[in-house]
């Protein structure tokens, strides 16, 4: 059964265009909630028996803690709990007060960050951002370079980058509406996982790009008709990419759900994205190739 997503391709590109009009609005609304990473601060791993997030969290703020977040494991059930950054004193504080509260209270493990090193920490994470972008998009137009009829290599390229930030600011947008109605907070994993969105992302869209490309050298006269062909090798990959898009959906399922604590949203982030790459290697990459053509007709 072959979909005409050439043909339908005015509502699969408004489909995208409102959910990354919705995902910046809401990076401009809520903003990101940052971490000890970017932000500075104390992670203090703590095991408290016959406790609960809610009230760990109350104990600290009475005993003088300045907005905790405080997250359960409940498969190791420690507590990890995120602090303004924090001396020793003060911990011991925080720490005779849950005593006196609850009982098996034993402090893990402390890890703190300086707001100087975790600036730098969140601007090189944007440039590693920024140049991967830039560098997929580059390497696209250049593995592309022998394809000019009808369609410039530079356009491959081009298309490839719309088609990355679409897949890197949903699940941002996603995330920013989290972090303002739940608490989340943007760390290292957050990064890693935007980056692991587009590596996965663009390996779809190129191989839809490639049949494109095999399909349009089999054209060795006449006129092409590019809008048939990139609609025959969109179907003719789209089995291939949904089919491993939901094998990894089912694997980052099964982490949500049942992994630890600590890798829970990192999944989510995946998730959104490889949902959101998979939509935008069929149902973007192509139809924006075929307008680029044509405007090249208007011209």
């Amino acid at each position: 059964m072959n979909i005409n997503v050439i043909g339908r391709k005015n509502i699969f590109l408004a489909i995208a265009l409102i959910l990354v009009v919705l995902s910046l609005a809401s990076i401009a609304v809520f903003r990101f909630r940052l971490g000890v990473d970017f932000a500075g601060g104390t992670l203090w791993d703590l095991k408290v028996a016959n406790g609960s997030p809610a009230t760990v969290k109350s104990v600290l703020e009475q005993a003088g803690a300045k907005s905790p977040i405080v997250a359960y494991d409940a498969a190791t059930g420690d507590y990890s709990v995120t602090l303004p950054q924090t001396n020793e004193n003060e911990r011991a504080v925080y720490l005779s007060a849950l005593e006196s509260k609850f009982s098996g209270v034993q402090s893990l493990d402390v890890w703190s960050l300086s707001p100087s090193v975790s600036a730098s920490l969140a601007r090189r994470a944007v440039e590693a951002i920024i140049l991967v972008l830039a560098g997929i998009s580059f390497f696209v137009a250049y593995a592309f370079r022998m394809v000019s009829r009808p369609v410039s290599s530079w356009k491959y390229g081009f298309i490839t980058l719309l088609t990355l930030v679409h897949d890197v600011v949903i699940p941002a947008g996603v995330y920013a509406a989290l972090g303002y109605f739940f608490g989340l907070t943007i760390d290292s994993n957050f990064v890693i996982a935007l980056l692991v969105i587009m590596g996965f992302s663009v390996h779809d869209t190129i191989v839809v790009f490639d049949r494109t490309r095999e399909n349009l050298s089999k054209q060795t006269s006449g006129k092409i008709n590019l809008p048939e062909i990139v609609n025959k090798s969109v179907n003719e990959t789209m089995h291939r990419s949904i089919n491993t898009s939901f094998s990894l959906v089912l694997v980052l399922l099964a982490l949500y759900f049942l992994g630890p604590a600590n890798l829970k949203f990192f999944a989510l982030t995946l998730l959104i994205g490889v949902i959101a790459g998979t939509y935008s290697s069929i149902f973007i990459a192509s139809p924006l190739l075929v307008l680029s053509n044509r405007e090249k007709k208007k011209k």
